[in-house]
C-alpha cells in the first residue's frame, strides 16, 4: 500500500525474486523446481483475477491441446494426468529420466513420451510438425513426405500386432511346461482399474495411492481413501487388489509442501515413503485405517515402500494394531487379517530379505529404486540416466536374493518395477525364479505372449550362465542371444 501497488504487481514481483534464487542455484533438479513455484503463482493469480482455475477450463483448452505434442521444460505427475483428459498426442521435456514418476505415468497412460531433451523448446518452433518415436527416443522435426509414410505405416503395424495379441485376453499366463504365473497390472487410480481390463480381466499388485494426494494437492481424510479404494477394488469385480501406502518425496510431492530444516539437495535419499509416515502418524494412521476398511469388502493386501529394515516394520505392525483397536471400538467393517508385506527397493531390504520375509506376507521387488540405490544415481536426472542397467550383476544378485528368500520362507514375490513390463527381461526373469508380475497396463498381454510360449526348464539352466557372468556387457549380450534362440 505504501509503495502504490496493488496485490496482483506485488505478487509478481515476489515471485520474480524467488526465481532468481532458484536460477541461481547449482542442483540442476533444484533449479528446474523453480517451475513449481511459477505454477502455484499463476494459480493464485488466476484466483486474484477471477479468472478460470486451468484444470478446470476446459473444453476451449481440451481442444487446443487436442492431438497435439506438448513440448515444456518439465511436467510434473498431476501435469501428466491432465494432458490424458485432454487427448494430447505426446510430450518431450527438457529435464528428467526415464524412471522418473512423469516419465512412467506417460507409459501406463499410453502416452508416447521423450524425456530429457535438453534444449527441446529452442529448436522446436510452436506448430511445427513432429514426429515423436517414445519407443526409440526419436524425434523427426518437419518431417519429409516419404518420412511420414513410414511411420504411419510402423503405426498400422503395431495397431494390427497389439490387435492379434488380444487373442490371449482372459487367457490364462502359464507356461509350455505348466507353470503358472501371476500376471497383474499396475494403477495410480480407480479409473485405470477401466484400461487394465482392456487388455486382461486381472487383479492389480501395485495401486500407488500417492496419486490421490498429488492430483488434489492435499492430505485426503480416512473417509476419502475409503471411498477412493473401493471404487478401485469394485472395479476389479473380485480380483485382488494389493495397496502401496504413500509414497511421497523425490519427484512426487505435494505442491504446498513446507519445508522444515535445511533445504535437501537429494530428496531421493531424504524423508520419503514409509520415512515420512512414521515420522507423521498422524497422516498415515488414516490411510492405514481406509485400507483395512477396503479389505473387509474383498481381496485388499497392503505393500509398505522403501523399507530398509526389520524394525522399520515393527513400527508398522503397531500402528496397524492400532488402527485394528480404533476401527473394532467404532464397530467399522474391516480386515483384521489383511497380508501386509514390504517393497525390496533399497540394496539393504534385499540383503535382509531372509528377515524381512520371516515377518511378511509377501515381497515385491521395485526394480525403479532398487536400480537406482544400488547404482548411486539420480533416476530423475537426466545427466546420469545412463547408467540405469537392469543387467548390472550386482542388481540381478539383490533379485535373485529376493527370489531366494520368498522361496525358502514359502511367501510369494512379485516384481512392480518397470523391469517387470520390459520384454527384453521377461525370459531371465522366468529363469530367475520369478512368478509373480506386476505391469504396465499396456504391456500385460505381450508379457503374457512371451510367458505362454517360454519353457521354465529350459530357461533356468541359461539364466543360471547369465547370472555367473560378471561383465554387464557380456550379460546384456547373453540376454539379447536368449530372447533370439526363443523368439
Amino acid at each position: 500500500r505504501a509503495r502504490l501497488c496493488n496485490a496482483e504487481w506485488a505478487l509478481q514481483a515476489q515471485v520474480e525474486r524467488i526465481v532468481k534464487v532458484f536460477d541461481e542455484m547449482n542442483d540442476p533438479y533444484l533449479k528446474t523446481r523453480k517451475d513449481d513455484i511459477l505454477h502455484v503463482a499463476e494459480r493464485i493469480q488466476r484466483c486474484m483475477m477471477n479468472e478460470p482455475e486451468i484444470n478446470h477450463a476446459s473444453e476451449k483448452l481440451d481442444s487446443h491441446l487436442k492431438n497435439r505434442i506438448v513440448v515444456a521444460d518439465d511436467l510434473t505427475p498431476a501435469d501428466t494426468i491432465l494432458m490424458q483428459h485432454q487427448k494430447v498426442a505426446g510430450f518431450i521435456t527438457e529435464y528428467g529420466g526415464p524412471l522418473s514418476h512423469t516419465a512412467i505415468l506417460a507409459r501406463n497412460l499410453g502416452i508416447p513420451a521423450i524425456v530429457g531433451v535438453h534444449n527441446a523448446r529452442n529448436f522446436i518452433q510452436a506448430n511445427e510438425q513432429l514426429i515423436l518415436d517414445g519407443s526409440t527416443g526419436q524425434i523427426q522435426i518437419s518431417p519429409q513426405k516419404n518420412d511420414l509414410t513410414l511411420f504411419k505405416g510402423l503405426i498400422r503395424n503395431e495397431r494390427l500386432r497389439r490387435k492379434n495379441l488380444f487373442d490371449l485376453k482372459n487367457k490364462p499366463a502359464q507356461t509350455i511346461d505348466g507353470l503358472k504365473i501371476s500376471l497383474q497390472g499396475n494403477i495410480d487410480r480407480p479409473e485405470d482399474v477401466r484400461g487394465l481390463r482392456q487388455f486382461d480381466h486381472t487383479g492389480v499388485g501395485l495401486y500407488r495411492t500417492e496419486m490421490l494426494f498429488i492430483e488434489h494437492n492435499r492430505i485426503p481424510d480416512e473417509e476419502e481413501q475409503f471411498e477412493t479404494y473401493r471404487r478401485a477394488l469394485r472395479a476389479l469385480k473380485g480380483h485382488p487388489l494389493t495397496i502401496r501406502t504413500m509414497d511421497l518425496g523425490a519427484d512426487k510431492e505435494l505442491i504446498n509442501t513446507t519445508q522444515h530444516g535445511p533445504l535437501v539437495h537429494n530428496p531421493a535419499l531424504g524423508l520419503r515413503a514409509i520415512r515420512r509416515c512414521l515420522k507423521d502418524p498422524d497422516m498415515f494412521l488414516p490411510q492405514i485405517k481406509a485400507i483395512l476398511r477396503t479389505a473387509g469388502y474383498g481381496p485388499t493386501c497392503m505393500m509398505i515402500p522403501m523399507i530398509t529394515c526389520v524394525s522399520e516394520m515393527d513400527q508398522v505392525f503397531e500402528l496397524v494394531e492400532q488402527a485394528r483397536s480404533e476401527l473394532k471400538a467404532r464397530r467399522i467393517r474391516h480386515d483384521a487379517n489383511i497380508h501386509i508385506g514390504a517393497m525390496i527397493e533399497v540394496p539393504a531390504a534385499a540383503l535382509a530379505a531372509d528377515s524381512l520375509a520371516s515377518k511378511l506376507d509377501f515381497l515385491s521387488i521395485g526394480t525403479n529404486d532398487l536400480i537406482q540405490y544400488t547404482l548411486a544415481f539420480d533416476r530423475i536426472d537426466d545427466e546420469v540416466s545412463y547408467l540405469y542397467n537392469p543387467l548390472h550383476p550386482a542388481v540381478l544378485k539383490l533379485i535373485q536374493m529376493t527370489l531366494n528368500a520368498g522361496e525358502s520362507k514359502g511367501i510369494a514375490v512379485s516384481m512392480c518395477g518397470e523391469m517387470a513390463s520390459d520384454t527384453k527381461y521377461t525370459r531371465l526373469l522366468l529363469g530367475m525364479g520369478l512368478q509373480y508380475f506386476s505391469v504396465q497396463a499396456n504391456s500385460v498381454l505381450d508379457i503374457k505372449h512371451i510367458i505362454n510360449k517360454s519353457n521354465i526348464e529350459q530357461l533356468r539352466p541359461l539364466c543360471e550362465h547369465i547370472l555367473s557372468l560378471s561383465d554387464p556387457n557380456e550379460i546384456r549380450l547373453a540376454v539379447d542371444d536368449l530372447n533370439q534362440r526363443f523368439s
